[in-house]
C-alpha cells in the first residue's frame, strides 16, 4: 500500500486586475499593477486631491521669487518698481513667505530672502535679504 501523500493544493482561479487600468494581471500573486506606469499613475491620483492646494500655493510663491529675482541685477540689494510692472510680471501680492517689519515701522513683504516694500505713488522697493539679517 502507497504512504499517504499531502495532495496538493488547486490553485484558485481568481484573476486579479491591475489597480489602474484594470488588465489582468501575471506573474506574482501579491502584485497589484502590471508596471511601473500604472503603479506611479495610481500614486499620483490619490496624492493630487490633498496636494493640490499645496501645490498652487508652493508654485505662486516660486513665481513670486523668480520675478523679484529676475528685477535685481548681480550684485544689486535693491531697485525700485512700479506696481504696474510687478503685476504686468505676474507677482502676486497675496503669496509670501513672512513680512518683517524694521524699527521705522516699515513692513516688508517677503517670498523666502526676496522680498518688497509698498512706497509712495505706487512705487514699490524690492530688496534681497543677505542671510543672518
Amino acid at each position: 500500500m502507497a504512504p499517504n501523500l499531502p495532495v496538493p493544493m488547486l490553485a484558485q482561479s481568481t484573476l486579479k486586475h491591475c489597480q489602474a487600468c484594470n488588465k489582468p494581471l501575471r506573474g506574482r500573486t501579491d502584485k497589484k499593477f502590471c508596471d511601473d506606469h500604472c503603479r506611479n499613475s495610481f500614486n499620483n491620483q490619490l496624492k493630487a486631491g490633498s496636494n493640490n492646494c499645496i501645490r498652487n500655493i508652493n508654485n505662486a510663491l516660486r513665481k513670486n521669487r523668480r520675478i523679484l529675482e529676475g528685477l535685481l541685477g548681480p550684485g544689486d540689494i535693491t531697485v525700485k518698481a512700479s506696481r504696474d510692472k510687478l503685476l504686468q510680471l505676474g507677482l502676486l501680492f497675496s503669496y509670501h513667505t513672512h513680512t518683517y517689519t524694521n524699527r521705522r515701522g516699515n513692513r516688508y513683504h517677503f517670498c523666502y530672502e526676496y522680498g518688497w516694500l509698498e512706497l509712495e505713488n505706487n512705487m514699490y522697493l524690492v530688496v534681497k535679504r543677505e542671510e543672518g539679517e
